[in-house]
This record gives structure tokens, sequence and C-alpha cells, in this order.
């Protein structure tokens, strides 16, 4: 059989296979699942750091599209009611869960905020995605004995599902008051930049194509 017939025959399948496979790539998606820390609480949208960060990979075609499904004042109970229809929607490949700072603020017992979040991570697997985990710190003034037990969450379900824990991003904006909001909780317009360009650094590793 002549080979270049051969060839010419199987040509616009392989064509196809390559547009497929250029698709598959392209449609890697970073879903981020969190509150008012990245939904950008009384702030624009397009200000926020989620759209920052996405619109920094989109001259990086190697990178992930940036999904930001928070939502300021979601507890992780709420994220978790949330998820389900966000994973069949939008068929992420990774997903950054940034939740619990609201329950730790409202006082939830601990272990109740770590059933909600390993939920969380149970139904992202099982999805085929990967869960990106977020350090949630809350202010000293609930108490050690919560604070500590709170803060312990993290660490302890990233170990459990071998996870990435992500270094929680407020521990570098809390320190210069310019970039905090009066409420002394949420990071202002000022500080969007820094947290992209600094969750961009944290996530790039996490985020690679497998052929990469």
């Amino acid at each position: 059989m002549n080979f270049k017939n051969v060839f010419h025959w199987y040509l616009p399948f392989l064509l196809l296979l390559g547009l497929f496979s250029i698709r598959a790539v392209a449609a890697d998606t970073l879903l981020i699942l969190g509150d008012s820390l990245s939904a950008g609480y009384r702030l624009p949208v397009a200000q926020a750091w989620p759209t920052r960060l996405a619109n920094q990979w989109l001259k990086q075609p190697d990178r992930p599209q940036v999904i930001n499904a928070s939502i300021s004042g979601d507890t992780a109970a709420q994220g978790l009611a949330r998820l389900p229809e966000l994973l069949k929607q939008h068929q992420p490949r990774w997903v950054v869960v940034e939740l619990g700072a609201n329950d730790g603020l409202r006082g939830f017992p601990a272990a109740d905020i770590e059933r909600d979040l390993s939920q969380i991570i149970t139904l992202i697997q099982q999805a085929g995605a990967k869960p990106l985990l977020m350090q949630i710190h809350i202010p000293p003034n609930y108490g050690r004995r919560y604070t500590e037990a709170f803060g312990a969450i993290y660490p302890a379900l990233a170990k459990q599902f071998n996870i990435p824990l992500l270094p929680f991003f407020m521990e570098q904006v809390v320190i210069k008051p310019e970039w905090m909001q009066d409420d002394g909780l949420h990071p202002n317009q000022d500080a969007q930049p820094f947290i992209a360009t600094w969750m961009a650094k944290q996530l790039e590793p996490l985020v690679k194509h497998e052929s990469n």
C-alpha cells in the first residue's frame, strides 16, 4: 500500500485528533470556590484578584482559564451546596478551596467546618478534579483554643487527602494597613494586584499540563 495514499487518507483524522487535543488543553479550567476574600468584597469585579489573575494568564497559553465562583459571606456549607452544579457546569481540572473564614468568624464548631471542607474535597476528587486547599486563619480575639483548632483543620485535611495546602494570602496583606479596607478584614483595591501576582506564583507549579 502506498504510504502517501495512506497518509492522505488518515490526514483528516490526524488533524481532527490534533484539534481535540488542542481544545482539551485550552479547556483546562481553574475554579475558585471562595468567599468575600476572593469575590472582591466592595470592589468592582474587574479589580478582584481572580480577575487580575485570569487576565494575567490570558497572555500565557499554557495557563488555565480562571472561573471565579466566590460569593461574599459564604460558609463552607454554602460552598458545598453550590459545588455540584459548579463542577457540572465548568468541569474544572483544578479547584481552589478558599472557605472557612466566615465559619470561624461566627464561631462554628471546628468539627463541623472540617466535615464540610472534607465533603468539598471529596466531591472535587470524585469529579476527577484536583483540590487545592487554602489555609485560612482567623483573628486571635476568638481565643487561643478555638483559633488553634480552627487553623489546624487545613493541614490535617491536606495530609488526609494528600493534596496541596496553599498559604493564606491575607497573611501578606494584613501587615500593610494601607492594603486593608476600613473593616479590618478585607483587602482593598490596592492589594489586589499583589494578591494576583502572589497567587500566580503559588499556583503555577500546581496547574501544569500533563505534557509539561
